[in-house]
């Protein structure tokens, strides 16, 4: 029985979900649609959460927001651009691809092979390089091969 207890205490946090039952919506579909919607939306307070999981005030109001658009027959992208329109593309946990932000997208890619190619081009430099002489024999192992060859 305790076993069962102690299971259920640490499961509980896990099946725990910010969206409360009185911001529901009474049509499954539209339910859906808005759950889909919030889960691609970014709490503004908690940054690396969805409106789906915060429990913060304003990711509640934006739940509520995003479930009045639809009851007000938005689609999906209608709801989406509405709350872009208001607190920016930094929402988005997917931006779009847009001339402001291709920087961003490419600066990865970009920089990966510009890494590579200066990898790749000190490695072929340091094979083609000739191998150092061998350093001269000190003094003191001259001498001491000269007593073994005379031998």
């Amino acid at each position: 029985m305790r076993l069962l207890l102690i299971l259920a205490l640490l499961t509980a946090p896990l099946m725990a979900r910010a969206v409360q039952p009185d911001e529901m919506l009474p049509d499954p579909s539209e339910e859906a649609r808005a759950r889909a919607i919030t889960k691609e939306l970014r709490c503004v307070v908690c940054q690396s959460e969805s409106l789906d999981e915060s429990n913060a005030d304003i990711a509640r109001d934006l739940r509520l927001m995003v479930r009045e658009r639809i009851v007000a027959g938005d689609s999906d992208p209608e709801v989406m651009d509405y709350v872009v329109d208001r607190y920016g593309e930094y929402v988005l946990f997917r931006p779009r691809f847009s001339a402001f932000n291709a920087a961003l997208w490419f600066s990865g890619p970009v920089f990966l092979l510009i890494g590579g190619g200066l990898a790749l081009a000190f490695i072929r430099r340091r094979s083609r390089a000739p191998d150092p002489p061998p350093p001269g024999l000190t003094e003191e192992e001259r001498r001491r091969l000269a007593r073994l060859t005379e031998e």
